[in-house]
């Protein structure tokens, strides 16, 4: 832990001894603890960042750490769980989200971000069937350009980015309808990527613009987890899935004090009323 520690405390922690090293583990084992069983009944979530993430520590069982970010109706962004998984399990990803359930959060959040891959997908359809769903454009562009040689990748990523940088949804469908009959021929397996989930690639349009710079991607839990893994960099042991557990939730603890609220927040009243929106744009004004 001597390295996590450095990360957290600073310079000083080289000097711990063992036992001083142990009593804060067990301190932040029993904030961890705690903060997992916090009441959210007065919660409001509108929209949700997940993923399964992977950072440089090994965990003895070989799990990944699930993860939950919330924004708030307020538009604050909240971390909601930290939790030890497999990141494809439907069973891990249900037993995450029927724990934030149990404790309060019964009012369904209106979107989700995350990964295609992710068992996530089956658990929410479950447990909070009305919320909606949104792929991440960054988790499917890497997954596409995987599927590509290296040479055909830069025009292939340009080509994606105008997809999701489209103003409507309609030029974003002629984007993404022109990759798949420039690359359907020669690499039917990266279109194959793109077009499995075309349903939800989309979702962002129904939201307010001012939102979708935030739910198009997993970006909030990508750039807290980026700090995560840097600041274990040096840590190659493998640790018990307890151990790392606690060093995640305290670094992202950390990272979290400076998290900045929505951008447009004050349209999530909007988006919790039912408005409904047209290309970012609420039918009030389209109307107006």
């Amino acid at each position: 832990m001597a390295e996590a520690l450095e990360a957290l405390i600073g310079k000083d922690a080289k000097g711990f001894s063992q036992p001083v090293v142990s009593k804060l583990k067990r301190k932040w084992k029993g904030e961890y603890d705690s903060w997992k069983k916090r009441d959210l009944s007065k919660k409001k979530y509108v929209y949700l960042w997940v993923d399964g993430i992977y950072a440089n520590v090994r965990m003895d069982d070989r799990q990944c750490i699930l993860v939950v970010i919330g924004a708030t109706e307020e538009g604050k962004k909240e971390l909601l769980a930290v939790e030890g998984g497999y990141r494809e399990s439907t069973q891990s990803w249900r037993e995450v989200l029927l724990d934030l359930k149990h404790r309060g959060l019964t009012r369904e959040p209106e979107l989700a971000i995350g990964d295609g891959a992710l068992g996530f997908w089956k658990a929410i359809a479950e447990i909070f069937p009305k919320t909606q769903n949104q792929r991440c454009w960054v988790h499917k562009t890497a997954n596409i350009l995987n599927k590509l040689p290296k040479g055909a990748q830069p025009t292939a990523k340009k080509h994606i980015h105008n997809i999701w940088q489209s103003e409507t949804k309609e030029d974003a469908i002629k984007e993404y309808e022109l990759f798949v009959k420039k690359y359907a021929a020669k690499y039917p397996n990266a279109v194959k990527t793109l077009t499995k989930d075309r349903d939800r690639l989309f979702t962002f349009y129904d939201f307010p613009a001012e939102h979708w710079r935030h739910i198009r991607t997993t970006n909030p839990i990508e750039s807290t987890f980026a700090t995560v893994r840097l600041r274990t960099a040096k840590v190659r042991n493998c640790f018990s899935r307890e151990t790392v557990l606690n060093m995640a939730f305290k670094l992202c603890e950390s990272a979290e004090k400076k998290w900045r609220k929505l951008f447009g927040h004050k349209r999530l009243a909007e988006v919790i009323d039912g408005t409904r929106f047209i290309d970012g744009i609420s039918e009030k004004e389209l109307a107006a």
